[in-house]
């Protein structure tokens, strides 16, 4: 999924993981949002597939999402 802009998205913490993130990016609406988007493998995390919402991110992942109105991303920050 090739991706030409992918905004940093500060965390808190050393790590995040991949369900929270793509909530607190404005990538997913809702915890169930999220959910869906990885079971449908709509999301990649540094260009490869990601079927584990709990997957820990660390800062400089960057998570990209394939919607309907085209791929978003975002970066660990």
């Amino acid at each position: 999924m090739p991706t030409t802009h992918a905004p940093e998205v500060p965390i808190r913490d050393d790590v995040i993981r991949l369900g929270q993130f793509l909530k607190l990016a404005g990538l997913a609406e809702s915890g169930a949002d999220a959910r869906a988007l990885v079971e449908d493998g709509a999301v990649t995390v540094n260009g490869t597939s990601e079927d584990r919402r709990g997957r820990q991110l660390v800062r400089g992942d960057v998570v990209a999402v394939s919607l309907p109105q085209g791929v978003q991303a975002a970066t660990v920050g």
